[in-house]
Parts: C-alpha cells; sequence; structure tokens
C-alpha cells in the first residue's frame, strides 16, 4: 500500500525533510538567543543611562579598553577644549536617521595632562566634502562635560571602513588610540557622549532607543512553525499520493475489464447449422458410393 515510499523520488523527499527539520529548530534558537541579547543590552542600557554620573577616570583609563557593561554610563570629565586637534567624523547621521553629516569630536584635557574624546554632536555636512566644515566653537576655559561613556569604535565592531587619504581632520572611526597619536598626549580609552551641557549646535546625539527588542522573536516563533509544518506537510503528500495511486489502479481496473471480448450470442445456432449441413452432405454421398461398388 506504501511501497511507493521506496522510490527515488520519496526517499529524497524524506531525507530533505529530515534535514529541514533540525535545521529550522536550530534557527529558531538563534533568532530567540538574539532576542535575549536584545532585552538584556536594552535593560543594561536603560541602566546605565539613569545611573548617577561619576568622574570618567573611574572607568577608563589610558590604553584600557572600555568594558562592554560600562558602556552608556554616565560620566563627568572636567578640563579645557584642545581646539588645535579637533576633527570631524564623517558619514554620520543626524537624530532625523536621514540628514547625512559629521560628528564634531574635541579631545578634552583633564587636570592631569591626560585627554578624553568627547563627542560633541551632529552638524551639516556642507557642499564642499573636501574641506574641513565650520564647527561650532568649543566653550574656553575650564568646563565640566556630562555624557555616556562609549567604547573605542574599530571596524570589525562598527562595519565602517577605516578609509585613509582622507581631507585634512577628518576621520572614519572615534577610537582614541588613533586621535592619541595625532595629538601626542595619553588618552584615555573610549570616548564621551555629550549630554550636558545642553547645546542646539552641534546637534547633540539622542539617547539611544531600549525600548524595541526588534523581530527576533517573532522569527524564531516561524522558524518553529516551518519545522512543524514539515512532517505535517510529509503525511498530508503521502496520503494524496496513497489516494491517487488508488484512483489510478481502480481506473486502469476498470478499463481492462471493459476491454475483453464478449462472446457472440448466435454462436451455437451456427455450430447447428454446420453439423445438419455436414450430416446432409454425408446423406447424399453415401448412394453414390453404394453405386460404384455394386456388383454387375
Amino acid at each position: 500500500m506504501y511501497r511507493f515510499l521506496l522510490t527515488r523520488q520519496w526517499v529524497i523527499l524524506t531525507l530533505l525533510g529530515l534535514v529541514l527539520i533540525p535545521v529550522m529548530i536550530k534557527l529558531g534558537f538563534w533568532q530567540y538567543h538574539r532576542h535575549q541579547h536584545k532585552v538584556a543590552q536594552n535593560a543594561q542600557i536603560e541602566h546605565n543611562v539613569h545611573a548617577t554620573p561619576v568622574p570618567v577616570t573611574e572607568l577608563a583609563a589610558v590604553g584600557r579598553t572600555l568594558p562592554h557593561g560600562d558602556m552608556w554610563r554616565q560620566v563627568t570629565a572636567t578640563g579645557s577644549y584642545d581646539t588645535a586637534h579637533e576633527v570631524v567624523v564623517r558619514q554620520r547621521t543626524a537624530a532625523d536617521e536621514q540628514s547625512i553629516g559629521y560628528y564634531v569630536l574635541t579631545p578634552l584635557v583633564l587636570g592631569n595632562g591626560d585627554a578624553v574624546l568627547v563627542n560633541r554632536g551632529w552638524i551639516e555636512a556642507g557642499n564642499d566634502l573636501t574641506k574641513f566644515p565650520q564647527v561650532p566653537a568649543a566653550p574656553k576655559g575650564t568646563v565640566t562635560v556630562t555624557g555616556r561613556m562609549m567604547a573605542d569604535e574599530t571596524t570589525a565592531a562598527s562595519g565602517i571602513k577605516n578609509t585613509r587619504g582622507l581631507p585634512p581632520r577628518q576621520v572614519m572611526l572615534i577610537n582614541s588610540t588613533e586621535q592619541a597619536k595625532r595629538v601626542g598626549r595619553p588618552m584615555l580609552g573610549g570616548y564621551i557622549e555629550q549630554t550636558a551641557p545642553k547645546s542646539d549646535t552641534p546637534e547633540q546625539v539622542p539617547e539611544p532607543d531600549y525600548s524595541s527588542i526588534g523581530p527576533h522573536m517573532a522569527y524564531a516563533i516561524q522558524w518553529w512553525l516551518f519545522a512543524a509544518a514539515v512532517p505535517v506537510g510529509w503525511v498530508v503528500l503521502v496520503r494524496r499520493e496513497r489516494r491517487d495511486r488508488l484512483a489510478d489502479a481502480a481506473k486502469e481496473a476498470e478499463g481492462a475489464g471493459a476491454a475483453e471480448p464478449a462472446e457472440p450470442a448466435d454462436a451455437a445456432p451456427a455450430e447447428a447449422k454446420t453439423a445438419e449441413a455436414t450430416e446432409a452432405v454425408a446423406a447424399d454421398a453415401e448412394p453414390v458410393a453404394r453405386t460404384a461398388v455394386a456388383p454387375d
């Protein structure tokens, strides 16, 4: 009844289903783990953004990579801006996530002589991308800056290619190690994303979104539903194939029965007439035979 399952077509289809089921289950768990990571990251961002600011030197140090758990922590830094070594970061979006421009990156020299990079905010790119743009002047004298502590950007982490040969004082990545070489001064690892004092120009970077969890959980459920649908679909196809084969077999049997020749109705009378004709010929031939053999 189910011998067709041993055919090449059905063996391949069955093996394909057996491979797809664990693959889809694994993809579902991959999306689920991404969902968990997103939820945990949102919780960390929310906690750090609303934490009480601490001095920047409690989190960052020269030559030290900022731990991921300290990202978005509120810090304060007091010093004076080194505008002579100010640079702009290319290809950055404004708060509307559409306008392309620059981030203004200015070193802040602390009381001990070390410096920390401060992202003062976003400005428009202007018409000539080959020249250093008009940048709003940084405050003079000693200032206290508050902001979110961020880790150095790298190509591997950000996906931004660190293009060489850019116009003077323009960079692609915010990286304290590279800027320390330019400035010639020890620089704390990471940088500050300024939130205070408030300013309209440059336009300060908005607070990160920690409410959206993304579509990962929905994708996980979809993959698991696909995995469950494979065996169900296989059973449906098997039953349909069996039904079609039974229907074809019934049609073949019906056609074979209709093709057998029927015995003619007048066969018996024809045989009778043939026998009578044979007897008549024999009766006529008998006197002739006797005449031929009679004595003279």
